[in-house]
């Protein structure tokens, strides 16, 4: 028998299931909705609630039951007054039909039959009872009646033989008729029930095999339709499933599902889809087991292909470079390179993510630059992803940082090796031994000091150290024996994407495997498309792109994401696999919003009290909106809630100011600007457009904006105190005498006259006077006279208080 769940426990002793589950927690034990309660937690239970009382379900049912003993010995014994049951039998010409009395005597029908009939009965019984049911019920049908007691069966006659029940208060006229015993007994007579009974039973040895045969067939009918319907004990579910497929493989009403899901505080529609976590759960309410149904294969997958080991060649290695914000990454390329990257950074800080060839002592190396800013952690997470080491660069002056320490996490759990590159060694207070013993705690330890991490001082303003660290890169790069195979399909992932003006959709792609042609067709995430072009970092015009490569692609129908695979297949296939994608991305977030349980509900309600700051976004790239938008949605505030209404790539359009207007949004856009039509609907729209190029002053004026969005806040500075000292009373209003004791007393001041310490009115001065003068206010140290907005309840010794509410600026 499975354990009761904490829900069941908690209706039986009428207690709600948040007060069980506090029990229970101050035992230290941890439970939730659904938890099975065991022995233990049942009695911490009960002793607590023993004073309840616990629910159990009302017999409604009367069950009447007898056996073939009784029927053919003892239930003539019953006595009448003792509450006994008394069968009254009629035959009819289709029906045999039997009636159950309480408290009523034995009606019998006149008989043809002879005595010996009687002494037969027993025998008789023991062969046919076993057919009939023990529960005999009521039902009266008058139609020739006594031919079948008479022994008399027509070759029409109905041959079937059947049992129903008739409620008592349906015993009307036609029980009349059978009050005049042919036998000469009255229904106190005391014939014995049995009697009855075993005429229905004999019927079966004057009618023919067939007749006999019918009889047993239609009482086995009848009692399996009795019995419980028979239910599963397994089933197989997929990963989520609706809730009516899922009522209906556990064989089950939808309502009886939908009940006990709202017992466990999961509010869900017959239409909606349930985790496998959840079935499980409900099903092992039931009574069944659950197990995993085999996914059939994913139609939004492209199958891999497998490389056989004498295809692979030896591939550039492809070097990461990661660390904290200003601790010189992008510098340091930029001196690898011997191009100036960093003056087109907007405030010298690295927004998107860059890829670039570097040739060292003949051999290419790949490098990219992810940003270092806090802003840009999914960044420099899919950098990690693609690489094959990663170059840790540490300001000597500054040490490990935040996103130090995040940029060790990452490269860790990817897998890939850490060079660390302690740069600004050129700067007063460089102090590389400092760093080193700094990255020991976070298990990078040099060789200097019998670790295996190679870190090399490096300055990329003096162009110090960089040779050394080009070999080391190559030198790692050798050990770890990267390769890939040129010949076959390409397959890359996407670095950057955006949408540009002139061009469409671009993607920047990094090559893994294969080689990649211009006419390919590609399938990269939910797009799809032919290469119509391809470029190198520098712009240059390429044909094909082999493994560790990056190059810029152009001929996709819609801007990807960056962190997509790029595969490359035929045209059906791309196209029919990148609909699929699309509408499981769809599914997805439709069922996301979908999800609703009873412990949120009210939270849910709560929110929508709070103001929301609805905001546009609109970049140049993929990764900068992505950023941008984290960091905004990062932005906590008790008040308002910032909602991204829509977030896209490209120049900021009409439709954007639609939208915006539609939805009384911000529209921000990073490192684009409006077209002309954009702008004028905004003037006309009164839409609020910022545009910015570093990603701190829009968190800074998003912030600002919130806190202009926040409540008012006042606090209350008492003005000054008087004493009503006299009252006068005219007839239009009562006049309070009074002294001004401290401050001051102004006719537009908020007041409370508090008498005896108890606030007996608040609210404002109808009327100042001096002198039967109006004033506008009364100094300390004078006398006024005072009356109260409709309020004469004035009287003396009160005292009254002014006041005025001072507003707090947000902080």
């Amino acid at each position: 028998m499975s354990k009761k769940r904490v829900y069941e426990v908690a209706k039986e002793y009428n207690r709600s299931i948040k007060e069980v589950i506090d029990l229970l927690s101050k035992q230290n034990i941890k439970v939730t909705n659904f938890s099975g309660v065991d022995e233990q937690m049942e009695q911490i239970i009960a002793r607590t609630f023993a004073h309840e009382v616990r629910s159990t379900p009302k017999d409604d049912h009367i069950k009447v039951e007898g056996t073939q003993h009784n029927t053919s010995g003892n239930m003539h014994h019953q006595d009448n007054k003792n509450h006994g049951f008394t069968k009254a039998v009629e035959t009819k010409e289709k029906n045999t039909f039997v009636t159950l009395h309480q408290g009523q005597g034995v009606k019998q029908e006149k008989t043809h039959h002879s005595d010996h009939r009687q002494a037969s009965e027993k025998e008789h019984l023991k062969k046919q009872s076993k057919g009939v049911s023990d529960k005999v019920h009521v039902s009266d049908k008058p139609n020739d009646r006594h031919s079948k007691m008479n022994g008399t069966h027509g070759k029409g006659e109905n041959k079937r033989t059947k049992i129903f029940a008739k409620p008592q208060d349906m015993l009307g006229k036609n029980d009349n008729k059978k009050k005049k015993n042919p036998n000469g007994r009255n229904g106190q007579g005391g014939a014995r029930p049995h009697t009855l009974l075993s005429n229905v039973l004999n019927k079966g040895k004057h009618k023919n095999n067939k007749n006999q045969k019918t009889f047993h067939m239609t009482q086995e009918g009848n009692n399996a339709t009795q019995q419980k319907k028979n239910y599963p004990t397994e089933i197989a579910i997929p990963e989520t499933i609706i809730v009516k497929d899922f009522a209906e493989r556990l064989g089950r009403d939808v309502g009886e599902v939908i009940k006990k899901l709202l017992l466990g505080g999961i509010m869900a529609t017959i239409n909606q889809e349930i985790d496998f976590e959840t079935a499980s759960l409900i099903a092992d309410e039931f009574g069944v087991t659950v197990t995993a149904e085999e996914a059939p294969a994913d139609p939004t997958e492209i199958e891999e292909i497998e490389d056989a080991p004498e295809t692979l060649q030896i591939r550039p290695p492809v070097v990461t470079i990661m660390g904290h914000v200003d601790h010189g990454k992008t510098s340091l390329l930029d001196a690898i390179r011997q191009s100036n990257v960093t003056s087109h950074e907007a405030g010298g800080i690295t927004q998107h993510i860059g890829a670039y060839q570097v040739r060292y002592n003949g051999k290419k190396i790949v490098f990219m630059d992810t940003p270092g800013h806090e802003a840009f952690t999914a960044m420099r997470a899919r950098g990690a992803q693609v690489t094959d080491i990663a170059v840790l660069v540490v300001a000597a002056d500054d040490g490990v940082m935040p996103q130090t320490i995040e940029s060790i996490n990452h490269a860790k759990s990817a897998g890939v090796p850490i060079i660390v590159a302690i740069n600004k060694m050129d700067k007063e207070g460089a102090n590389p031994d400092h760093v080193m013993q700094q990255l020991t705690e976070y298990g990078l330890v040099s060789e200097a000091w019998g670790g295996d991490t190679i870190m090399v001082p490096v300055s990329a303003h003096k162009k110090m150290g960089l040779d050394e660290l080009l070999e080391n890169i190559l030198v790692l790069a050798e050990v770890s024996e990267l390769k890939a195979n040129p010949n076959r399909p390409a397959q890359g992932v996407v670095i950057e994407a955006k949408l540009d003006k002139g061009r469409g959709p671009v993607a920047s792609v990094l090559v893994q495997k294969g080689t990649l042609h211009v006419g390919d067709t590609i399938i990269v995430g939910p797009c799809f498309g032919k290469v119509r072009a391809m470029n190198s970092e520098r712009g240059e015009r390429v044909k094909k792109a082999e493994p560790s490569i990056p190059v810029e692609i152009l001929g996709l129908n819609d801007v990807p994401e960056a962190g997509d695979i790029l595969n490359v297949t035929d045209e059906k296939t791309a196209r029919s696999v990148a609909e699929k994608r699309m509408e499981k991305k769809r599914t997805s977030a439709l069922r996301a919003n979908a999800k609703v349980t009873l412990d949120d509900l009210f939270n849910q309600i709560q929110q929508g009290e709070l103001k929301e700051l609805p905001i546009i976004i609109k970049g140049d790239v993929q990764g900068s909106v992505e950023a941008l938008s984290q960091s905004l949605l990062g932005i906590k505030s008790d008040e308002v809630r910032i909602a991204i209404v829509h977030a896209g790539v490209g120049a900021i359009s009409e439709s954007d100011i639609m939208l915006a207007s539609a939805s009384n949004a911000l529209v921000i856009g990073f490192n684009v600007r409006p077209d002309a039509a954009a702008r004028k609907a905004a003037e006309h729209e009164n839409v609020d457009m910022r545009m910015y190029r570093v990603i701190y002053d829009a968190l800074n004026d998003v912030e600002s904006a919130i806190k202009g969005m926040l409540e008012k806040k006042y606090e209350e500075h008492i003005v000054g105190r008087a004493e009503v000292r006299k009252v006068i009373s005219t007839p239009k209003v009562i006049v309070g005498g009074s002294y001004v004791k401290e401050g001051k007393i102004t006719n537009s001041s908020k007041v409370r006259l508090i008498r005896n310490g108890i606030v007996a009115y608040e609210g404002e001065i109808d009327g100042l006077r001096r002198f039967k003068d109006d004033v506008k206010e009364v100094a300390a140290g004078y006398e006024c006279g005072i009356t109260l907005d409709k309020y004469r309840d004035i009287k003396e010794g009160d005292e009254i208080e002014a006041y005025e509410m001072v507003e707090i600026a947000p902080e």
